[in-house]
């Protein structure tokens, strides 16, 4: 019965195989082009061939992750230069406030006594003091002698000074200081004319 069973199998699909054949050559030409007729339709619809469509997915996902990326790196490198210039720069507000001290402390020690031993106390208490504003990055502006720089020195008044060139600092009125190379206060000077 097998046997029979696969002969009535064969003869029908031979069949099937002949019906698909037996489709005039007119017809099937006019299948074809019916089915060009629809591409365009489809393409005009939106809809896209699917051998394109995961290509272009894949480029444009790439780009956005590659702009993503490009964009936290951008962020990151801004946060840790804000993160170190705020630590650079935190104790600008005090050292400022600490420098009015430090000019007056230096007033006081330019009219001591020669020989006194509270006097030597203040002084060493005064070079105390400008060591640990050196420690913490807090340094003088070098000005006397020096050709004027507006980036750090403020020039109150303007003197004619002999044997010394235009532009260069005579007079030192109050002295300036920078933090990590910031200044915090410019130096308060003389300029010869």
């Amino acid at each position: 019965m097998s046997e029979e069973k696969k002969a009535v199998n064969i003869e029908i699909e031979d069949e099937k195989a002949e019906d698909a054949t037996d489709i005039p050559a007119e017809e099937a030409e006019e299948a074809e082009k019916d089915a060009g007729a629809e591409a365009p339709e489809a393409e005009e619809a939106g809809v896209e061939k699917p051998e394109e469509k995961p290509a272009e997915p894949q480029q444009s996902e790439s780009e956005k992750y590659a702009r993503l990326f490009a964009e936290f790196q951008n962020y990151k490198r801004r946060t840790e230069k804000e993160k170190s210039d705020l630590y650079a720069y935190a104790g600008e507000k005090f050292a400022s406030d600490l420098l009015e001290v430090m000019d007056n402390f230096e007033r006081a020690m330019e009219a001591k006594p020669e020989g006194d031993k509270f006097a030597d106390g203040m002084e060493m208490i005064l070079s105390q003091l400008k060591s640990v504003m050196t420690k913490n990055h807090v340094e003088e502006i070098k000005a006397l002698g020096e050709p004027f720089d507006p980036n750090f020195h403020h020039a109150v008044m303007t003197e004619e000074a002999e044997g010394t060139e235009s532009g260069i600092v005579t007079k030192v009125f109050q002295k300036g200081y920078t933090l990590n190379n910031k200044v915090i206060r410019p130096a308060m000077v003389a300029v010869s004319q």
